[in-house]
C-alpha cells in the first residue's frame, strides 16, 4: 500500500449542531417550528395530548413560561426565542418576564445522546479523525482525507469545502438536523468560523482570510477570553481581535503587565490565527459526575423523603455511566449548592475502585455526613474521579452479584 503523503495544507473542521436540544425536540413536535421554545423544564412541562371528540384528531397542549414557577434555568432555546433575549443558563423566571408566551419543554437527555451518536457516526463515515468535544460538537482533521485526493494547496481548500458540504448533508440525512461547520487551518480559527454563519452554515477561513474575517470580531470571540479578560482588554483600548494582532511593543508590554506574559503572548498569536493543538481522537476522562438542580430548595431533614430517592438515582446513573464507559473510580465525592448559592464539595478516596451503585452510594453518603446540612439545598451532585480503565471482559467477570 502506498503511504499517504503529508497534505499540502492542514485543514481542520469544527462542526457544531444548531440549537441541538431544541432542534431534537422540534423533530418530535414539528408543530412548534418557528415558535419561541425553551428547553429546561422538569417533567411537569411534558406536553399533554388529547383526542378531539368531534374530529378524532390528536391535539397537543404546551406549557408556557408564564405558568412556570421554580429555580430552573434554560438549557437551550430556539432561534425565535433568542430574538427575545432568551439564552442558555438564564433563570426560567427571568425568561418568563422577557417572553411569557414562550413554550417550555423538559430536558430529554436520552433523546439527545441518541441523536449525538447518530451524527458522530455519520461524520466518521466520511472523515474518521474526530475529536469528541461534547454532545453537540466535534473537531475533524480533514487533512488526511484531502491529501489522499489533492496535492495542490489551492485545490485542497476547494475540496475541503466540498467535503464539508458532504458532511453537512450526511448529518442531516442521519438525524434530520442541521449543523454549522467552520473550515480553517487549526482548531481555534475553525471554532470561530463555525459560529459566523449559523444556523446551517459552512464557513471557510484560510490563513489569508484571517485579517478580513477574524480581525474585525470582538476580542471576546477568541475562545480563551472570558468576561474578566475582556474587561481588562477594554481598559487598555483593545476591543477587537485585530487590535490584538496589530498591538505595538508598548501595548504588548501593557498586556503582559496586566494579564501575564504567557497569556499576552498567547493572545497575540491567537489573534494571528496561530494554534498548534492537534485533533485528539482519544482521551481519558478526568471525572464523571451526575447532578440535579431542584425546582425548589429542599431541606435535608424535612424533605428527606424527596431527597433520598433523588440521591439514590444520581448514584445509580453515575454507576451506569462508569460501567458503560468501562471505568471504576477510586474517589467518590458530592457537590452541594445551598440556598445562598454557596457551593461545597467533599470527596473520599478508597482502597478498591468501584463502579456499582450500592458502594458508590455508601461512600457518597459518608461524605454527606461530614457536611452541616442545616441550610436548604438547591443542587445535589455525585462525582467519580481518579478513574481506572477496565477491560470489558474483566468488567463482566468481576461484576458484583
Amino acid at each position: 500500500m502506498t503511504p499517504i503523503e503529508a497534505p499540502p495544507v492542514r485543514i481542520v473542521a469544527h462542526l457544531d449542531m444548531d440549537a441541538f436540544y431544541a432542534s431534537c425536540e422540534l423533530l418530535r413536535y414539528p408543530d412548534l417550528r418557528g415558535e419561541a421554545v425553551v428547553i429546561g423544564g422538569s417533567r411537569d412541562a411534558t406536553p399533554r395530548t388529547r383526542v378531539d371528540p368531534a374530529t378524532g384528531a390528536e391535539l397537543r397542549s404546551y406549557m408556557r413560561l408564564s405558568g412556570y414557577a421554580g429555580r430552573g434555568v434554560i438549557t437551550t432555546a430556539t432561534y425565535p426565542a433568542r430574538e427575545f433575549g432568551l439564552r442558555s443558563a438564564m433563570p426560567l423566571m427571568k425568561a418568563a418576564r422577557l417572553a411569557p408566551h414562550a413554550i417550555l419543554l423538559p430536558v430529554d437527555f436520552d433523546l439527545y445522546r441518541a441523536m449525538s451518536r447518530r451524527f458522530k457516526a455519520a461524520v466518521r463515515e466520511l472523515a474518521p479523525l474526530v475529536e469528541d468535544r461534547g454532545i453537540d460538537e466535534v473537531y475533524i482533521d480533514l487533512s488526511p482525507v484531502v491529501a489522499a485526493r489533492i496535492d495542490d494547496a489551492g485545490d485542497a481548500w476547494w475540496y475541503a469545502r466540498e467535503l464539508g458540504q458532504q458532511i453537512r448533508a450526511a448529518v442531516h440525512a442521519a438525524t434530520g438536523l442541521t449543523c454549522s461547520i467552520g473550515l480553517a487551518p487549526n482548531k481555534l480559527v475553525a471554532k470561530i468560523a463555525s459560529e459566523l454563519d449559523k444556523p446551517d452554515g459552512l464557513t471557510l477561513v484560510t490563513p489569508e482570510d484571517v485579517p478580513a474575517r477574524i480581525w474585525p470580531l470582538a476580542a471576546r470571540r477568541l475562545h480563551g477570553v472570558g468576561p474578566k479578560a475582556e474587561a481588562r482588554l477594554s481598559a487598555l483600548g483593545v476591543y477587537t481581535i485585530g487590535d490584538l494582532a496589530c498591538a505595538d511593543e508598548a501595548l504588548r508590554a501593557d498586556l503582559a503587565a496586566k494579564l501575564g506574559r504567557r497569556y499576552a503572548d498567547w493572545l497575540h498569536g491567537a489573534a494571528h490565527g496561530i494554534d498548534n493543538r492537534p485533533v485528539v481522537t482519544e482521551s481519558e476522562p478526568v471525572s464523571i459526575s451526575r447532578e440535579t438542580t431542584f425546582d425548589r430548595d429542599l431541606h435535608a431533614v424535612r424533605d428527606r423523603a424527596l431527597l433520598t430517592p433523588i440521591f439514590t438515582g444520581l448514584c445509580e446513573r453515575l454507576a451506569s455511566d462508569l460501567q458503560r464507559k468501562h471505568y471504576r473510580a477510586r474517589t467518590i465525592g458530592i457537590k452541594l449548592r445551598f440556598d445562598d448559592f454557596k457551593t461545597l464539595t467533599r470527596d473520599r478516596t478508597i482502597d478498591q475502585p468501584v463502579d456499582d451503585a450500592r458502594r458508590i452510594r455508601g461512600v457518597a453518603a459518608g461524605c454527606l455526613k461530614t457536611v452541616d446540612l442545616s441550610r436548604r439545598i438547591r443542587l445535589l451532585g455525585v462525582r467519580a474521579s481518579k478513574l481506572v480503565p477496565i477491560e470489558p471482559e474483566q468488567a463482566r467477570r468481576t461484576k458484583p452479584a
